[in-house]
């Protein structure tokens, strides 16, 4: 396994298009942050600011990643993108309005373009043969690691050395270049290029069915950014806890987002043994393992190993479940399934983030990861649970059968099945 098949002009157009997609995502909560900050009770209205663009990310991902059609993905992606440059344009042009209006311009921001990420994943994997989607599912986590690790320094930079507003103006012009991308991309994402629909429209076939029957791949891929979302929030807490400088906060977490693209360049570049569930379940509990370690570590050195390591381990274990993603769903249906798991992954985030912070009111930084730890491992033996017991009552032996029995006519086999079925070898990995 190689990364040669991978290495065309139309996937570094791609990454291109994504970058602008997908950096004002990652400027977007510390940039509402910094365009407040000065007015009264700034930082109180930067976090809701910053709340009401997760709510737009949570609610807008699942809503319009449903409405995605194969054939006509670029115009509805186009739609998406440009209205969330136009909510980051606005908030950049009026950084005085009304706390409502600039509440407003943010969940535009986060929601507009919040299927934009399910829909990219699906082109992406369209632009290469079926032999390298794992390879072209670690290059994007590799982007998206850059993308986290420029975008705070940027942020703070800008706005503290530019104007508040110039991050925002800046992620406006990113997402709008993002659409223009896509006129260089092919339109629609399928063999004929028109999309695949095939049995979209059997009896039977209830797109919420098929979505919901992949639940625990969600529940884990929920709990994979779950302890990203917990060393973040709690890191600067943790430092001062262990009388190190918050300011080495950020070089931390840029520590492990460089791990996380070091993660998913390994994870591409071979085939690894065991179930994709299960390889899941090991390196979410090495993750845990680490986060742990660095919440216990006096040293800084400790924790930021411990940190840089948790990176890569979790980086992999989140391109495994994109790829139990992908056998658990129909082609026509990833899109939309790739939107769920991101509202889903968002909405573990900011659940976490909430436990973390209520919880520091009242124990130690150390002791709110250490909770947070827990509630990761018990979504993960959640979704792992959803996963065996799914593979138990299913002749395929994945949790994929159950949405494609969804789109099966009585006593016939959906070809979608038919073709998952074919990616994967004896023992069910791909």
């Amino acid at each position: 396994m190689t990364y040669r098949d991978v290495a065309t002009r139309q996937v570094l157009i791609w990454c291109c298009t994504a970058v602008g997609a997908r950096m004002p995502v990652a400027m977007a909560p510390l940039a509402l942050v910094f365009l407040v900050r000065e007015r009264p009770g700034g930082y109180t209205l930067g976090a809701i600011l910053a709340a009401a663009y997760v709510v737009g990310e949570i609610v807008g991902a699942p809503v319009l990643g449903m409405r995605l059609r194969p054939g006509r993905a670029r115009v509805q992606l186009a739609v998406g993108l440009a209205a969330g440059a136009v909510g980051f344009a606005g908030l950049g042009a009026f950084p005085a309005a009304h706390p409502a209006v600039l509440g407003g311009f943010a969940v535009v921001a986060g929601a507009a373009p919040a299927a934009a990420t399910g829909g990219l994943r699906t082109l992406l994997t369209a632009l290469v043969p079926e032999r390298a989607a794992a390879q072209a599912l670690s290059v994007e986590s590799m982007l998206t690691a850059g993308v986290w690790a420029v975008s705070p320094a940027a942020v703070a930079g800008l706005a503290l050395g530019a104007a508040p507003r110039v991050p925002l103006l800046l992620a406006a012009a990113l997402m709008a270049w993002s659409v223009a991308g896509l006129w260089l991309l092919p339109a629609a994402w399928g063999e004929d290029g028109t999309g695949d629909a095939r049995g979209e429209d059997r009896a039977g076939a209830s797109p919420l069915r098929v979505l919901t029957g992949a639940w625990p791949v969600y529940v884990t891929g929920a709990a994979s950014l779950t302890l990203l979302g917990l060393a973040e929030l709690v890191l600067p807490a943790l430092l001062e806890q262990r009388g190190v400088g918050v300011g080495w906060s950020g070089p931390l977490l840029t520590g492990m987002a460089v791990g996380g693209g070091l993660g998913a360049f390994a994870y591409g570049l071979r085939a690894w043994p065991g179930r994709l569930r299960t390889r899941s379940v090991v390196l979410m509990a090495g993750t845990s393992v680490c986060v742990t370690l660095a919440a216990l570590t006096p040293d800084p050195v400790g924790i930021a190993a411990a940190l840089a390591v948790g990176g890569v381990l979790q980086s992999a274990a989140m391109l495994t479940r994109n790829l139990s993603l992908r056998e658990a769903l129909p082609p026509h249906a990833l899109a939309a399934g790739y939107s769920v798991m991101y509202a889903a992954a968002g909405a573990g985030y900011a659940a976490t983030g909430s436990l973390a912070g209520a919880l520091l009111k009242v124990v130690p930084p150390s002791t709110a990861i250490l909770a947070g730890v827990g509630v990761t491992l018990l979504l993960t033996a959640v979704g792992w649970w959803g996963e065996v017991r799914t593979a138990g009552r299913s002749p395929q032996g994945g949790v994929g059968s159950a949405a494609t029995t969804a789109l099966a006519a009585p006593g016939a086999e959906s070809a979608e099945g038919a073709a998952i079925r074919g990616r994967r070898d004896p023992e069910g990995r791909l």
